[in-house]
């Protein structure tokens, strides 16, 4: 099976290539890739290249497949996990597996590890490892980029579980956000903010009471608010708010009174900035855990903390990086049952746009920038599918479809695209 796919090769260096892949052994499975979303984790990966701690030392002559948010159909099942899976199924991989053995040791992943696996290329080979820890996840509601959407999602789940919280006296952690409590989102204006406004909203097991979601930029509260509306967040009994801490002159007091002044249960951090940290360290309740879920590249990164609020508050701190099994498992759960990720979706592009975005995507304005690996197509926002669609039947078609849709991509939009390419 030949396969075309975006692979690193050092620092800055993709390449996008097309070769043979070999054939599958006994535990392993060929898949083919539908679509891949661009993680500013990949834009790490190949700004630092061999010395990302998942990447290999030796890819200038190994190189590896880029993208871990992808999702697409098993083709060939080797004998081992024919009792398992079928081809067919539609899929999508947990990329944080954290096997201790093989090659790349405890941080090898999809997406950066793997010379055959990746979510940047037409068909690819999973290895055993993903299937022997259960990363291999099938998805069984409409279209593919609900499934690429998933791993984030699992993020952003996995960041609610891993809160805690204690009880005077005890020292068993009550893990979770708090029921009917006070959260803040902080810097929750990009796509990972999204999707927690998202998961937050749309959760039936636990909702805070008061939801407050911060920003410095307009434009991004102004299209959250489209999207989640204080009025839909009412009807699941949450009270939003949207606020840009840029226009006030003490934000963490404006927070702190929009709490009642009693502060906040759960923080969440979305920015590596400590200016954004220390505000949501200032508004803890007491009890109050902040999650730092931002991921920063400096490793001498670091913030200002109350260590008096930690002493007699019982203030605390955690730090999440990627969803497990479990939390991929519901994300896929939750889409299967209706959640609609379109509204993280900003960008539709092909395969020949991956290099590019992928190494200029702190500098692309919006969300999530989604793949279709079998096309060629530039980078397009969706909100602008009407320009070109002055000269295209196609671009033409794709603004009348998203247009039925509020704006956003669709599993429609996203049918029409692949009919023209599969």
């Amino acid at each position: 099976m030949r396969t075309r796919a975006i692979r690193l090769y050092g620092k800055k260096d993709l390449r996008m290539e097309e070769f043979e892949l070999p054939p599958i052994k006994e535990d392993e499975i060929l898949a083919r890739v539908i679509t891949d979303s661009i993680c500013m984790s990949s834009h790490k990966a190949a700004i630092q290249g061999e010395d990302h701690k998942r990447i290999p030392d030796d890819i200038s002559v190994r190189p590896v497949i880029i993208g871990h948010e992808f999702a697409g159909d098993l083709v060939e099942i080797g004998a081992r996990w024919k009792d398992k899976f079928s081809a067919g199924d539609k899929f999508s991989i947990q990329p944080a597996i954290n096997y201790k053995e093989g090659p790349m040791g405890v941080l090898g992943a999809p997406g950066y590890s793997y010379r055959y696996t990746g979510g940047d290329a037409t068909y690819i080979i999973i290895p055993p490892e993903v299937m022997g820890k259960n990363c291999l996840l099938r998805y069984k509601g409409p279209g593919y980029y609900p499934a690429s959407l998933s791993e984030p999602l699992s993020c952003v789940i996995g960041a609610m579980h891993a809160n805690y919280h204690t009880s005077p006296g005890s020292y068993n952690h009550q893990m979770e956000i708090v029921e009917g409590g006070r959260m803040a989102i902080l810097a929750g204006g990009g796509p990972m903010g999204l999707a927690a406004i998202n998961y937050v909203l749309e959760r039936k097991d636990r909702r805070p009471s008061l939801l407050v979601v911060t920003d410095i930029d307009n434009s991004r509260l102004k299209r959250a608010e489209q999207l989640y509306s204080t009025e839909y967040a009412k009807d699941k009994d949450i009270e939003l708010h949207y606020v840009n801490t840029k226009d006030k002159a003490d934000p963490a007091g404006y927070m702190k009174d929009l709490s009642g002044g009693k502060g906040y249960n759960d923080v969440f951090v979305f920015a590596p900035v400590p200016s954004v940290i220390e505000q949501g360290d200032a508004i803890l309740a007491f009890d109050g855990c902040l999650n730092f879920f931002a991921g920063p590249s400096d490793p001498l990164f670091r913030a200002s903390l109350n260590f008096y609020n930690a002493h007699y508050n019982f203030t605390h701190i955690v730090g999440t990086s990627g969803g497990n099994n479990e939390d991929m498992a519901e994300a896929l759960e939750i889409m299967e049952e209706g959640l609609d990720p379109a509204g993280l979706i900003t960008h539709v592009g092909g395969l020949n746009a991956v290099i590019d975005t992928t190494l200029r995507l702190p500098d692309i304005p919006g969300g999530k920038k989604l793949i279709y690996t079998h096309i060629e197509m530039p980078l397009t926002a969706v909100e602008d599918f009407e320009k070109p669609g002055k000269k295209s039947s196609f671009f033409a078609s794709l603004a009348e479809i998203t247009a039925r849709h509020n704006g956003l991509w669709s599993v429609e939009a996203e049918e029409y695209l692949l009919g023209r390419c599969l």
